[in-house]
């Protein structure tokens, strides 16, 4: 997983923000605030990048920001896409693991209340430091 920065051109409106991104063609968002358009952005790189059919990031090369032509209402702004946090808000559907463990754990487990689920996911979040 990994963090990228796109650059995005963010123009203002009558009414808001248009924003759209100079390395993804056919990328744009908007918003009634620029804190809005930024939220959005970073979903629009999400959603743009993402493969539907596979769930994996196609991350194409960004532009230099100081290459970027921008007009009089308009600035370059660099986003952040964490993939990572992307995956956490919009991928959570549940898979369903089978694994083996020690009977006489299993049984210690289970006396003891334990919820096997949540317990591999706490120690999975901890084994690839997202804890």
């Amino acid at each position: 997983m990994s963090k990228k920065f796109y650059p995005a051109v963010f123009r203002k409106e009558d009414i808001g923000y248009s924003v759209y991104f100079p390395d993804l063609d056919g990328c744009f968002t908007e918003g009634d605030t620029l804190e809005e358009a930024y939220t959005m952005a970073v979903e629009a790189i999400g959603l743009y990048l993402e493969d539907s059919a596979t769930g994996a990031f196609n991350f194409p090369e960004t532009s230099d920001i100081t290459s970027i032509k921008t007009a009089a209402n308009e600035a370059a702004v660099l986003i952040e896409f964490d993939e990572a946090e992307y995956r956490k808000r919009h991928n959570t559907k549940s898979v369903k693991k089978t694994l083996s463990i020690p009977q006489w754990l299993n049984i210690m487990a289970e006396e003891n209340h334990i919820n096997f689920s949540q317990v591999l996911q706490q120690a999975l979040k901890e084994q690839l430091n997202l804890a």
